[in-house]
């Protein structure tokens, strides 16, 4: 990725967009939920909006290492859900890694 797309993506206006942004998806998760689908559209929005805003709040992000040692077993979910693809590794999700 160049350089001024990397700087602009991290510049505070823009951290800010995402950071709304995020809240909204959370928001919206669900209500969308709420609307019978085949999918899971909701809980995909919310755990979207989830990422924005672990990515851009120091105080989120403080909170949820909070809530992942109150309930290790939720977190390790979480976790993987939040992982990039390439690293996911579904067998770890059971063997408490």
């Amino acid at each position: 990725m160049p350089l001024f797309i990397r700087s602009l993506i991290r510049s505070e206006p823009v951290r800010v967009a995402q950071m709304v942004a995020g809240v909204l998806l959370m928001a919206a998760g669900p209500i969308v939920g709420l609307i019978p689908a085949p999918l899971p559209i909701g809980l995909i929005l919310f755990g979207i909006g989830l990422a924005l805003v672990l990515r851009n709040s120091l105080w989120a992000r403080r909170r949820y290492v909070r809530w992942k040692r109150r309930f290790p077993r939720a977190a390790r979910f979480t976790d993987f859900g939040l992982q990039r693809r390439r690293s996911r590794d579904p067998r770890a999700l059971w063997r408490g890694k």
